[in-house]
């Protein structure tokens, strides 16, 4: 049996509490749809998002890999945002979980009903 206890190192629990959040799989879907974009294209598109939530997130994602952040020393500055291969490679899984969710989504709006 396979256990997945908060001690040590547990790669589920790791990477889900990263990605399980409520912005940043939508995050790397706008980029993916997107393309490279700049802050405020991302906040614009993700209009629910405050910016500094929208910051915690493109830092974390960052940290980790999935995405990065390209400087450009003008004046103002422009800063961009893009997937890497790595946050790439996590797409097709998110987008898996997208079109399992609008396929259950009529079932568990059910359930909820029931269930209130």
């Amino acid at each position: 049996m396979k256990n997945f206890h908060p001690t040590g190192n547990c790669p589920v629990r790791d990477v889900i509490s990263r990605l399980g959040d409520k912005w940043s799989m939508l995050v790397l879907i706008t980029l993916n749809a997107n393309g490279t974009m700049r802050f405020s294209d991302i906040h614009k598109t993700i209009d629910d998002i405050s910016q500094r939530m929208l910051t915690v997130t493109l830092r974390t994602l960052e940290a980790d890999g999935l995405v990065e952040r390209k400087v450009y020393a003008e004046v103002p500055p422009r800063v961009e945002y893009y997937l890497t291969e790595t946050g790439g490679s996590l797409i097709p899984h998110i987008e898996g979980l997208v079109r399992w969710a609008l396929k259950n989504m009529d079932v568990i709006l059910e359930h909820r009903q029931i269930n209130q």
